[in-house]
C-alpha cells in the first residue's frame, strides 16, 4: 500500500475522532485501535512509524504470525475476535495488552483457570450483545451488569477493565445509536467496580459510537 496515502487516510481518521470527541465533551479522550486483520506486517509496520501504536487481531494465529514478525516494535496488541476455548493456552502465551472480547461467564472461568496454570494474568472486556442479535456473541444487556461482578468475584487472573460492543447491524442509524446507548449506560454502572474502558465503534459508525459515550474504537477499512 502506498504510504501516503495510508498517511492522508490516518489524518482523515484523526480529524473525524477529534470532531467526534469535541462533539461530545473536550475532556473526552479517545483511543483508536487500528484492526489489521486484512493487511500484513508492512502495512503494520507502516502504521507504526506514523505513530498508531494499537492493533487489533480477530484470529489467535493472525495474532501469533504477526506479532512474531513484530516483536521489535512495542505494539500494544488486542485481541478483538471469538476465542476458543482450544484456542486459550495460544492467546495466554501472546500477553495481548487487550483481550477485548470475553463473551461469556464459561468463558471467563475457562480463561481464568489457564491464566493460574500459567502464572499469568489478562485484562479483558465483557462484550455485550447490545442489540441482542443471534449472529453475535456477548452476554444480553440486561444480564451484563451482573455477569461483570461474577467474573470480579469469581475470578482472581482476570482484570475487568471494562465493556466492548459491536453496534447493531443495521442502516438504522438510530438503532445503531440505541445499541451504543445500551451499552454505555451499563458501562457507567460499572465504573464503581473499576470499569474505564468503554470499546464501541467501527469505521462505519465510530462517530455515533464517540458521541454516545465510546472511548475506545476499533478501525480498519478505512485505514487500508
Amino acid at each position: 500500500m502506498d504510504k501516503y496515502r495510508l498517511r492522508d487516510n490516518f489524518d482523515a481518521i484523526i480529524q473525524r475522532v477529534e470532531a467526534a470527541r469535541i462533539k461530545r465533551s473536550e475532556h473526552h479522550i479517545v483511543q483508536i485501535v487500528a484492526v489489521t486483520k486484512y493487511v500484513g506486517t508492512e502495512e503494520i509496520q507502516a502504521l507504526y512509524e506514523l505513530g498508531q501504536r494499537a492493533f487489533g487481531e480477530s484470529r489467535v494465529q493472525d495474532l501469533k504470525a504477526k506479532s512474531e514478525a513484530l516483536a521489535d516494535l512495542p505494539i500494544e496488541w488486542h485481541f478483538i475476535g471469538r476465542l476458543q476455548k482450544n484456542k486459550i493456552n495460544h492467546l495466554i502465551d501472546l500477553e495481548p495488552w487487550l483481550m477485548q472480547s470475553l463473551d461469556s461467564y464459561e468463558l471467563a472461568l475457562a480463561l481464568d483457570k489457564r491464566l493460574d496454570a500459567k502464572g499469568k494474568k489478562m485484562d479483558c472486556l465483557l462484550q455485550i450483545n447490545s442489540a441482542k442479535e443471534e449472529t453475535k456473541a456477548g452476554v444480553m444487556p440486561e444480564a451484563a451488569y451482573d455477569e461483570y461482578l461474577k467474573i470480579i468475584e469469581n475470578t482472581k487472573y482476570i482484570n475487568l477493565c471494562g465493556v466492548m460492543t459491536i453496534g447493531a447491524h443495521t442502516e438504522d442509524r438510530a438503532i445503531i445509536k440505541k445499541s451504543f446507548e445500551t451499552t454505555y449506560k451499563i458501562f457507567e454502572s460499572l465504573k464503581p467496580h473499576g470499569a474505564e474502558i468503554c470499546s464501541m465503534g467501527m469505521s462505519n459508525d465510530f462517530e455515533l459510537a464517540i458521541e454516545c459515550g465510546s472511548n475506545m474504537v476499533r478501525i480498519g477499512s478505512l485505514f487500508f
